[in-house]
């Protein structure tokens, strides 16, 4: 694709998508990072949303990964698992390659007015422009983490990382994203941002993503406020605040699980 129409998938049809170079996963060659796939998935769920729940809105997406992600077609389906006017849970399975791959579930929650009480705790992100910084996450390798531009904070050391990451590559091609797919695109980056090991020597992926939403993400800015730990048998955690350009929108945790390469 010409650089102006880069995209991550192009469509088969409605619920049918092939993934292109710009999809490569970070630790193998023949697998797709779950960055887009995820977004993919958000999207699906968010355009399904508009047409079936427009009352209501995702407050949380869980996504629980099953295996190796393919570098094949993804087929999208939705399932409403409890319905209700006001309270609804949907899952969303990922078929890749003939294989189901990635399931995730979404809480939607109506939408009412309450600007008056609205706050939050957590501290906000500096600016886009103040990060001069290129991140970590560029040390990484594969066609997803060559479309990505993406700054740090000066203050950044292994296992601690403020970054903003963003990207001008299509979600879909020539079609636009929904802006809960858009942001989504990028979310398991928070992984890649703070090197507490240098992932020759460790892999440190994630099985899952779980991203928590207090208000509805805008623009093309992902910021993240992250921290890695490593325990002593095997398991990590990655979690981050996440921000847009107006200030925090929820959190983000990723469970690892973290192993020494095999020389």
């Amino acid at each position: 694709m010409a650089p102006s129409t880069r995209a991550y998938f192009t469509r088969i049809d409605d619920d049918t998508f092939a993934p292109t170079d710009c999809a490569a996963g970070a630790w193998r060659e023949d697998e797709l990072h779950l960055a887009p796939v995820a977004g993919l998935i958000v999207d699906h769920l968010e355009r399904w949303r508009t047409a079936h729940a427009a009352g209501l809105q995702f407050s949380r997406f869980s996504l629980e990964v099953l295996g190796q992600i393919a570098r094949d077609r993804i087929e999208l389906s939705v399932e409403v698992i409890r319905p209700g006017r006001t309270i609804e849970l949907v899952e969303a399975t990922a078929v890749i390659g003939g294989r189901p791959t990635v399931r995730a579930r979404g809480w939607l929650l109506q939408v009412s007015e309450t600007a008056e009480v609205a706050e939050n705790e957590f501290a906000p992100l500096p600016p886009p422009e103040t990060f001069t910084e290129p991140s970590w996450l560029k040390r990484w390798k594969g066609g997803m983490i060559d479309t990505v531009q993406a700054w740090q904070a000066d203050d950044t050391r292994p296992g601690r990382a403020r970054a903003w990451v963003t990207t001008d590559v299509e979600l879909i091609a020539g079609e636009p994203a929904t802006a809960l797919g858009d942001y989504a695109k990028l979310w398991d980056t928070a992984n890649g941002i703070s090197l507490r090991q240098d992932p020759h020597v460790w892999m440190y992926p994630n099985v899952d993503l779980t991203a928590h939403l207090f208000r509805q993400p805008a623009g093309r800015w992902l910021g993240l406020d992250t921290r890695v730990a490593f325990g002593p048998s095997g398991v990590g955690l990655t979690s981050s605040v996440l921000h847009d350009e107006q200030g925090p929108v929820g959190t983000l945790a990723q469970s690892l699980t973290l192993r020494r390469h095999l020389s």
